[in-house]
């Protein structure tokens, strides 16, 4: 095991290592994964404060933003593909209307029609750039439903791969997610314009 005190990047220079204890409390034989990033979601920082359309709206204002800002995959005329802010695994997008609608029968035609090729060329991208196993696909309609965002509809296209479900999120409750958003949305946003 390497002194804690030696240097980490080929100088002399001394490196003061601070042991994990005195940031996580009493020591308890347990590891910890730190998640700061889900402390948003959480205390629903990000969340609208009512269902009106509009800047106040995530789905209504990340259109009007840079897609690299905003995590956008994909722009078609009537819906777009979005990177999740909060994501259940690598890669999960969801295919969004423009129009700030809450219920899936009030969509016009051509809304439902692209809705559902964007959810199709989703998966096509994301098997073509990440080789998931499976993928749940689904709009959860209603707060009571599980939609953290019920007054604009979005259909969740998440990969899955097996084994997935492990320890981490059925005992400690903490989603590993080992790429930055911003790196996986550059590498779907290419796959989705280049993939035939």
């Amino acid at each position: 095991m390497p002194d804690d005190d030696a240097p980490t990047d080929g100088s002399d220079e001394t490196v003061e290592v601070e042991a994990a204890a005195e940031f996580a409390g009493e020591p308890d034989g347990s590891g910890r994964l730190w998640t700061p990033h889900r402390l948003a979601y959480i205390k629903g920082e990000n969340k609208p404060v009512n269902d009106d359309e509009g800047a106040g709206c995530p789905f209504c204002s990340a259109p009007t933003r840079s897609d690299e800002d905003a995590l956008i995959v994909a722009r078609g005329e009537h819906v777009y593909a979005v990177l999740n802010l909060y994501p259940y695994n690598s890669g999960h997008l969801m295919s969004v209307p423009y129009r700030h609608v809450a219920d899936y029968p009030d969509l016009t035609g051509e809304e439902t029609v692209e809705l559902a090729q964007f959810t199709q060329r989703a998966m096509t991208v994301l098997r073509a750039a990440l080789g998931p196993h499976g993928f749940n696909l689904g709009i959860n309609q209603g707060a009571v439903a599980g939609a953290g965002i019920a007054a604009h509809l979005h259909q969740h296209v998440v990969p899955r791969w097996g084994g997935d479900t492990n320890f981490m999120p059925v005992v400690g409750h903490t989603r590993v997610i080992p790429e930055l958003l911003a790196d996986a949305r550059t590498q779907l946003a290419e796959t989705w314009r280049t993939l035939p």
